[in-house]
């Protein structure tokens, strides 16, 4: 493990990571991946075609096998990555019931926009925290669907449970899990509407989404008619009936059996890893290894203080050096991408810094692809950066 240094130190380290790759999205490639790990992809054919369909139902298989997903929840692949995945259960899901939002942070809060502006729903609750926080997700009501990420990717707060949310609830559940799928346990029971990208957790690439559906979702499709128009692309149903085929492998649009070949690729080797168990266990280890380091830091700290509700996979950090509190909003931000800059300069830490709408500082992807010996080595470097910025006034 290594300890801080002081912030005027400069001298720079002399371990680097073996892979700099800390980005929170897509994030890094599982440990091995070569592109040898594609050779099987099925290039040249249809999607349509039997070898297409085996290929997209196995995805869904084994997407079930390793997340846990119940029998009779349904898995599809659909377009446009966790956005179009979500934007498809929103617009064929909500307006039966009225609405409660919980938004933390940039992306909860992007889906309180969609509802109000262009849904246009005005039975809408809409409870919201600063970056860090969490709103009070004890006001749930049962009767009314409930819409929020399970963890804030550019906050670092994550729900810690689903014990807020009713049994015997009568609304529905919508939940955002892009970030948290794959890394965090999941109370199937308790969520209607699942989605995600591939390009999060399991560091697929992107461009393709994941939706789960529970029994209930797929009887409010089918007893519910939105009052606007669906565009094509999130439409679940047909003649009042769920299309079935999108939760065989019959996908909606034309998806890159490529990138279809690599999350097979990711999930067995998530199957390897001891499947989900395993996968946190990844994780949470990264998480501890921050912590450490985090706690021995003269200058950085966790935007989300409170360790119950702390995101194993998107952490996010806050400068707390004296010096830097005392400088400007503009002058903060501007630092903190300097020190982003100089990482990802010296090799040693792609795409770190702060998401634009979040508090200055930095980002650090601890999902189960990250080896912990990668982020041990990039400690020092974050000393050091820091120690350069501060040297440099800035």
């Amino acid at each position: 493990m290594s300890t801080a240094i002081s912030a005027e130190t400069t001298q720079m380290p002399l371990v680097r990571p073996a892979s700099p790759n800390f980005s929170s999205g897509p994030c890094a490639k599982r440990p091995g991946w070569t592109t040898d790990v594609l050779s099987d992809a099925l290039v040249g054919r249809s999607h349509r075609s039997k070898p297409g369909k085996t290929k997209l139902a196995a995805a869904i298989d084994l997407t079930r096998e390793v997340l846990g997903v119940p029998e009779d929840y349904r898995i599809g692949i659909v377009p446009a990555s966790d956005t179009g995945a979500f934007e498809m259960a929103m617009w064929s899901l909500l307006g039966a019931r009225g609405i409660d939002v919980f938004a933390w942070e940039s992306f909860g809060k992007g889906w309180v926009t969609d509802i109000q502006r262009q849904l246009k729903l005005d039975d809408l609750r809409v409870m919201e925290a600063e970056y860090g926080a969490l709103p009070d997700l004890t006001v749930a009501d049962p009767s009314r669907d409930a819409v929020f990420t399970w963890n804030g990717t550019t906050s670092g707060a994550r729900v810690p449970n689903g014990d807020w949310i009713a049994a015997d609830r009568e609304g529905l559940t919508l939940c955002d899990a892009t970030s948290a799928v794959f890394a965090m346990e999941l109370p199937w029971d308790k969520l209607d509407a699942v989605t995600y990208s591939w390009q999060k957790v399991l560091g697929g690439e992107a461009a393709h989404g994941v939706i789960i559906l529970s029994p209930r979702a797929v009887e409010r499709l089918e007893s519910y008619a939105p009052p606007w128009p669906t565009p094509k692309i999130f439409r679940l149903t047909k003649g009042g009936k769920l299309i079935s085929g999108i939760f065989k492998g019959e996908t909606i649009n034309t998806p890159s059996m490529i990138c279809v070949e690599d999350y097979l690729d990711a999930l067995n080797w998530a199957k390897g890893e001891g499947g989900l168990a395993g996968l946190i266990t990844r994780s949470e280890r990264n998480l501890a290894a921050i912590e450490v380091w985090e706690a021995t830091s003269n200058w950085a700290a966790f935007l989300t203080e409170d360790p119950a509700i702390r995101s194993s996979t998107s952490v996010c950090l806050k400068i707390i050096d004296p010096w830097f509190v005392g400088l400007s909003a503009d002058e903060q931000a501007a630092t903190a991408k300097k020190m982003a800059s100089i990482l990802d300069t010296e090799g040693v830490a792609f795409d770190i810094g702060a998401y634009r709408d979040a508090p200055p500082g930095l980002r650090l992807w601890a999902g189960a692809t990250v080896e912990t010996s990668d982020l041990e080595a990039l400690f020092p470097w974050l000393d050091w950066a820091f120690g350069e910025v501060k040297a440099s006034g800035g």
